[in-house]
């Protein structure tokens, strides 16, 4: 699968990130985690200290999948908002599932700030606003479930908008305490503090056959060696469809640029994360050497030529969609690109288990949040893993 394609920039800002070998031999171990991006670093993180034998195996270098285009926007409300959750699951359910999202960015933080690689967390607020007025009662609808759940959001006029921020929106929706990040280094922190636990890695090694049995699974490499495992975790983010199709996935393309270095953000308020409720959406959210990164305009189409061949166009469109918030800004794209994007029809992540894969795990932590996503189901498989069970397993069983 070609995840995306582009001119990247994260990886510009760790060249000296961890090399690991590729595997040489064959293996045993308790626990093989397949992928080494977020989802299979989150998931050495919380395994680390299990007393378990932990493998992760990654067919690149770690951190070249869908890691490098990550554009970090650590929010614990989702593309698919949250009172349509309540409407789909119920309110039990949807509020669970925004109390984890916000325990994982709590998690995001404490790692980061434990972990050796510094991986640029920082707390920011986020503004969420009305593309259309007829949104304006999404944004209602949306506030009365945060503050009534104990959710710290206010709701901003028009007027209190241009105040802020200088252009004017219908309505808009402002949260506290979300956050941004590097993902590329926090993926080589969370590694790096893996492996000085003992957890084995191996980058540049290729799963491409297997021989699954009632109490355990073998997993073979392109090289002919084997992994013996108890339990196996397939954290491959979208290329877990590779090895198992999921009725509940949908896999679209979005785009991206980070954009020159700006010298004055006196216009954007607290350098807030901005989103908007129009579907698709525009976001925009600013790094540690000041640039901006803009995303959105996703295209309905899991077909790499065909996004490919949208991606200078895009470019322009987002820097253009950004100037009509912040007209004084001279913007270019340093960087751009296009990139496979993979949601589900329900909104929420997933964790599989299927018959045909005894022993196995597929997280598939789909959606905007993915960072986030991948944080709170990770640390649920370590407890599914070390004692059986979890009491949030079922959110997210598919």
């Amino acid at each position: 699968m070609k995840l995306q394609a582009g001119n990247y920039y994260w990886p510009t800002t760790f060249p000296e990130a961890p090399v690991y070998p590729s595997l040489e031999e064959d293996i045993n171990c308790d626990v093989l985690i397949v992928g080494g991006g977020s989802s299979g670093a989150q998931c050495a993180h919380y395994l680390k200290d299990t007393g378990l034998n932990v493998a992760v195996v990654d067919k690149r270098r770690i951190g070249e999948g869908s890691t490098s285009t990550n554009t970090a926007l650590i929010q614990y409300l989702g593309d698919k908002m949250l009172f349509e959750l309540v409407n789909s699951f119920g309110e039990e359910l949807a509020i669970r599932h925004l109390k984890l999202c916000e325990e994982a960015i709590n998690d995001i933080e404490k790692a980061a700030a434990t972990l050796d690689i510094a991986s640029d967390f920082k707390r920011r607020d986020s503004l969420y606003y009305a593309s259309y007025p007829e949104d304006v009662v999404k944004l209602d609808k949306e506030y009365a479930y945060l503050t009534k759940h104990g959710f710290q959001a206010d709701l901003l006029s028009e007027e209190e908008i241009k105040e802020k921020y200088g252009f004017s929106k219908y309505k808009a929706l402002y949260t506290y305490n979300d956050g941004e990040l590097n993902p590329f280094k926090f993926n080589h922190a969370l590694l790096d503090g893996a492996a000085k636990k003992k957890v084995s890695i191996y980058e540049n090694t290729r799963i491409n056959g297997k021989k699954l049995e009632k109490d355990q699974a073998v997993l073979y490499t392109d090289k002919g060696h084997s992994i013996t495992a108890k339990h196996v975790i397939f954290a491959a983010g979208y290329e877990n469809l590779e090895f198992k199709q999921e009725k509940n996935s949908v896999l679209s393309s979005s785009y991206a640029v980070i954009t020159n270095p700006v010298e004055d953000f006196s216009s954007w308020h607290k350098r807030t994360l901005i989103w908007e409720t129009a579907r698709p959406y525009i976001y925009m959210r600013t790094t540690s050497d000041n640039r901006i990164i803009i995303g959105g305009l996703d295209e309905n189409t899991a077909i790499a030529e065909e996004r490919d061949a949208k991606i200078i166009g895009r470019k322009d469109k987002l820097i253009k969609e950004c100037n009509k918030l912040f007209p004084d800004l001279a913007l270019q794209a340093d960087y751009y690109l296009g990139a496979f994007y993979g949601g589900t029809h329900d909104g929420l992540p997933l964790i599989g288990e299927y018959e045909e894969f005894p022993n196995c795990y597929f997280l598939m932590a789909y959606g905007d949040n993915g960072l986030v996503y991948s944080m709170a189901l990770a640390k649920i498989l370590r407890e599914v893993i070390t004692t059986g069970s979890h009491p949030d397993l079922a959110i997210y069983m598919r």
